[in-house]
Order: C-alpha cells, then sequence, then structure tokens
C-alpha cells in the first residue's frame, strides 16, 4: 500500500465476538489527506472499524493497516506511542469535568511533551483561535460553556499533538441545527488548513446531509461489509437500492 496515497487499509478483515460476525471480509482503503465519511445503519459495524483504527480491537481475521504499519504487530508501548498520531472527538467532547478550557486543552501538551508552560500557554491561545474559541472561555469549565462551544474545546484538544489523522466519532448527534452547522464548517475547515500536512479525517456518522457537504469519499458499511465506497458525487448518484432507501430516509 502507498502510505503517500492512502492513510489505512483493510484486508480481507473480519471481527467476531463468539459467533457473533460484525465485520466480515472487510476490503477498502481510505484516502490520505482526505474526509471520509462512514455511513450505515445502526449496528453495522461502524464503532468497531473506528476500534480498529485505533488498536483498541484487533481483527478475528486479515489486517488492519493504519500509516503503514500492521498494528496487531504493534507491542502495548507501541501502540501508546503510536496513537499519538490520531486526534479524536468524542460524541460528547469527553472533556474533563474539573478542568477548563485551557486546562483541557493543555492536557495533551502536558502529558506528552515537554514544552515549557509558556509554550503551552502559547500553543493552547493558538489552538483556541483556529477553532474560534473566544478568549472568554478560556478559564470556563464544561459546564459552563454550550454544546457547541464543547465541541471546539475538544477539537482544540485533539489537533494540540497536530495528528495525522483526525476521528470523528457522530460529532454531531444531539446538536441543534446551527450548532451541527458549525461543527460541519469547523471539521472542513479544519481540513482545508491542514492539506499541507495531508491530515486524513475519518468521520463515524448517520448524518446524511452533513455527509453530502463536506465529505471527499463516502463508505457505506451494511452487515459488516463496505457495499459502496465512492468520491462523494458519485455517491449521491449512487443506484445501490440500501444506499437509495438510505439517501431518502
Amino acid at each position: 500500500m502507498s502510505h503517500d496515497e492512502f492513510a489505512m487499509e483493510f484486508i480481507d478483515m473480519t471481527k467476531t465476538f463468539g459467533e457473533h460476525t460484525v465485520l466480515n471480509h472487510l476490503n477498502f482503503k481510505i484516502h490520505r489527506g482526505k474526509i471520509t465519511t462512514i455511513l450505515g445503519f445502526s449496528g453495522a459495524g461502524k464503532s468497531t472499524l473506528l476500534k480498529h483504527i485505533l488498536g483498541l480491537l484487533f481483527p478475528t481475521h486479515g489486517k488492519a493497516i493504519v500509516l503503514g504499519e500492521d498494528l496487531s504487530h504493534l507491542r502495548e508501548l507501541e501502540l501508546r506511542e503510536f496513537r499519538k498520531k490520531f486526534g479524536m472527538l468524542f460524541q460528547y467532547a469527553a472533556l474533563f469535568d474539573s478542568m477548563t478550557t485551557f486546562e483541557n486543552i493543555a492536557f495533551p501538551l502536558r502529558e506528552f511533551t515537554k514544552m515549557s508552560e509558556a509554550e503551552i500557554k502559547q500553543k493552547v491561545e493558538d489552538l483556541m483561535e483556529s477553532v474560534g474559541l473566544a478568549e472568554h472561555a478560556t478559564y470556563r469549565l464544561p459546564s459552563e460553556l454550550s454544546g457547541g462551544m464543547r465541541k471546539r474545546v475538544g477539537l482544540a484538544r485533539a489537533l494540540a499533538l497536530e495528528p495525522e489523522i483526525m476521528l470523528y466519532d457522530e460529532p454531531t448527534t444531539g446538536l441543534d441545527p446551527i450548532t451541527t452547522k458549525m461543527v460541519n464548517d469547523l471539521i472542513k475547515s479544519t481540513s482545508e488548513r491542514n492539506k499541507a500536512k495531508k491530515m486524513t479525517s475519518v468521520i463515524i456518522s448517520h448524518d446524511i446531509d452533513a455527509t453530502l457537504k463536506i465529505s471527499d469519499y463516502v463508505a457505506f458499511l451494511e452487515k459488516g461489509q463496505v457495499v459502496e465506497h465512492l468520491p462523494t458525487e458519485e455517491f449521491r448518484k449512487s443506484q445501490n437500492p440500501i444506499i437509495r432507501r438510505f439517501l431518502e430516509l
């Protein structure tokens, strides 16, 4: 696999839990430097696939190759180091409740780098500006922030270590239409700002409208298999009956 062209590849990947098959001979590649959204009905295997990308689960059969590495061959310490290449925006932002905005964003910098406090302060300020967080949010706790602002803080924290891959787990679940648009615009602008670095964005979603607006590629997962993986405009025109049913909901 060309690491320059593809950020990850799944080769005949199967995951079973007992007698239950969740991913079933999965074969597809995710383009580097692009936004790929993985769509599918509930129970299709989207979250399980995400865990394989992070090396939290390993295939029962087949391979998950991410940034040129077969994750099942890495030891635990190597995996921990490897995961620094990922940023993750969780469904509900997953901020530390007892930490301010500044402390949440600074956390990975203090945990994983040797930056001085002055350098951390500057980096946090830059990250806040990059995601459109106002200065008055700096010392507020998550409980004092709106849902949209918490997403911004979560994204700033996820970008702190300058990841090669950004993962978004149902990023607009539970948000109102205005905040949903803001989050989608933020995902798009984050990808654009990091285009020179070829940062890859992978979104797990059920939000059809957002997917068609911000994605470069769309993969549709059904019963543990990718039934379509196409550039967004081609996906929109797909005549696959499963895709048509999903798009017309």
